[in-house]
């Protein structure tokens, strides 16, 4: 078999190939198109669908807005829709990015219209043609043909806790996205910052699941909403592991309650984690100093894994650098490839990007010295 790895950068769209998942070929920046200025979008989200094979990759170009970009050939041709691929409802009331009471005053009227700034997440559901856009303002988006087309998720956004979400450090946005192949109905979201949310219906009605997740950066410190939550995943036993802007948390019911599970990791800070595609209970996350220079803990770069739902962590595989080392991990920068001996990935805003085998436990690296990797996904393909 072979591996390829997605690679969304501040300056572009880069690839990389394998077939040992050791020694790697580096493509990019990838030009979507032929007009030259895709090549240096900002990439914040892609997506791969091994079934497949399809590619969609979200691009925000400084001149031509946000879009979502197609490759049915594992990113050798590339395919943009005709038409915007989402955009709000003309007759949608206009809404701040924030509930502030200045939000908006200085804005002509004229210019109080939603718009759609950035695509944070796209996720393949798993109905045919299903794919799942989280947005910038926080918003989330349904498509049924490939990513061609989508449609607002009208229910999300009149939700009646939405007055407490607010604009995180990055902006207020749907940022995560996990589809369950054994309920196609079963979707949950994470917000910066709002919460976590849940739906049991394909999108209809919504519920918040933060209950027990404690904050320390608000009058409430068990607020019902309007929580910082950076990534969640779901392992293959079911846990769910939601990294937030401070604990780990865990729980196997959501709308139960959560359990702090930062106990033996050297922070409690961060912002990716991701689960294994088949080992029970098994995940890792990517520590990060609260303090705000963001850097690992001990200016050490290293992957922290769990195989007992997050009671105990240990530093996990060789090979990465143990010189002083300072750029960390972003929320969608670390992910597997689900093969039968599962790839681990992660780059980070040095712009390296590293890889190694489940069995193996070595970090190999995939790329250097590339812009500030913003998100990183993986696929087995055919040899």
């Amino acid at each position: 078999m072979a591996y390829l790895v997605l690679i969304g950068t501040r300056k572009g769209l880069f690839t990389a190939t394998s077939d040992d998942r050791e020694h790697w070929a580096l493509k990019g920046p990838h030009s979507l198109d032929t007009d030259g200025f895709t090549a240096v979008s900002e990439i914040f989200a892609t997506a791969a669908d091994p079934a497949t094979g399809q590619i969609l990759v979200a691009a925000e170009s400084p001149h031509f807005g946000p879009s979502v970009w197609r490759s049915d050939d594992l990113a050798a041709t590339w395919h943009e829709p005709d038409a915007a691929p989402m955009a709000f409802p003309q007759d949608l009331p206009y809404r701040p990015l924030d509930y502030s009471e200045t939000a908006g005053v200085d804005q002509p009227e004229s210019d109080r219209a939603n718009t759609v700034k950035r695509v944070w997440q796209l996720a393949f559901g798993p109905q045919d043609g299903r794919v799942w856009a989280g947005v910038e303002p926080t918003s989330l988006w349904r498509s049924d043909d490939g990513g061609r087309t989508f449609a607002f998720n009208r229910a999300l956004w009149d939700h009646p806790q939405h007055t407490t979400w607010a604009s995180g450090g990055a902006g207020p946005a749907v940022h995560t996205i996990v589809t369950d192949p054994a309920d196609p109905d079963h979707l949950m979201i994470a917000m910066s910052s709002g919460g976590i949310y849940e739906t049991h219906d394909d999108g209809d009605t919504w519920n918040g699941v933060t209950k027990g997740i404690t904050v320390d950066y608000g009058p409430d410190p068990e607020p019902e909403s309007g929580h910082c939550i950076h990534k969640v995943a779901r392992t293959a036993d079911g846990t769910w592991i939601a990294q937030s802007h401070g604990p780990v948390w865990r729980t196997t019911e959501p709308g139960s309650g959560w359990t702090n599970v930062s106990a033996t990791l050297p922070s409690d800070f961060g912002f990716a984690v991701v689960a294994h595609p088949t080992e029970p209970g098994t995940a890792m996350v990517w520590p990060v100093q609260a303090a705000m220079d963001r850097f690992p803990p001990d200016r050490r770069i290293a992957a922290w894994r769990t195989t007992d739902h997050g009671d105990t962590w240990h530093p996990w595989g060789t090979g990465l650098p143990t010189d002083p080392y300072f750029g960390n991990v972003m929320r969608d920068g670390a992910c597997t490839d689900a093969a039968t001996d599962p790839g681990w990935y992660f780059g980070t805003r040095c712009g390296d990007v590293w890889a190694a085998t489940d069995t193996g436990a070595r970090w190999h690296l995939v790329a250097a010295h590339l812009p500030d990797v913003l998100c990183v996904r993986a696929m087995e393909t055919p040899a």
